[in-house]
């Protein structure tokens, strides 16, 4: 019976689940936004992006969690909106609002490159800590 059932497992998807940790928050207000994408063009926004996944939580939850996440490479992008418009406040340019990506990458001027942020899920399960940066 399980041989017969092989070939239905050829060429199956694997799929994964990602745990973003979020250190350093500033405060419990607002929320947090979260934005998941493979798309470099899209990062770190996730707007053009009908294959990325974004989730809205309380700015006190400390994890989001991914699940059926095809293998690859990805890249987090987190937003600390702590008056919950919706947007990053930024004064001339400068955001006002908390920020973090995944792999932590260094920030000089504009947020970092998709390939600075990247990391790739190969197994069942994989875990990212996103340390918030604050400017303001």
């Amino acid at each position: 019976m399980a041989l017969l059932a092989l070939p239905l497992l050829v060429g199956a998807t694997q799929v994964a689940r990602l745990d973003v940790d979020v250190a350093q928050m500033r405060s419990a207000k607002g929320l947090l936004r979260v934005c998941l994408t493979a798309d470099p063009d899209n990062f770190p926004a996730c707007v053009d992006d009908a294959h990325a996944v974004t989730r809205s939580v309380p700015a006190g939850t400390h994890q989001v969690s991914f699940a059926g996440l095809p293998r690859g490479g990805y890249a987090v992008a987190v937003i600390h909106d702590e008056n919950g418009n919706q947007r990053l406040d930024t004064f001339a340019g400068i955001p006002r609002e908390g920020f973090g990506f995944s792999r932590n990458p260094r920030i000089g001027f504009g947020p970092p490159s998709f390939t600075a942020a990247r990391f790739q899920i190969d197994s069942d399960a994989e875990e990212q800590q996103v340390r918030m940066r604050y400017i303001f």
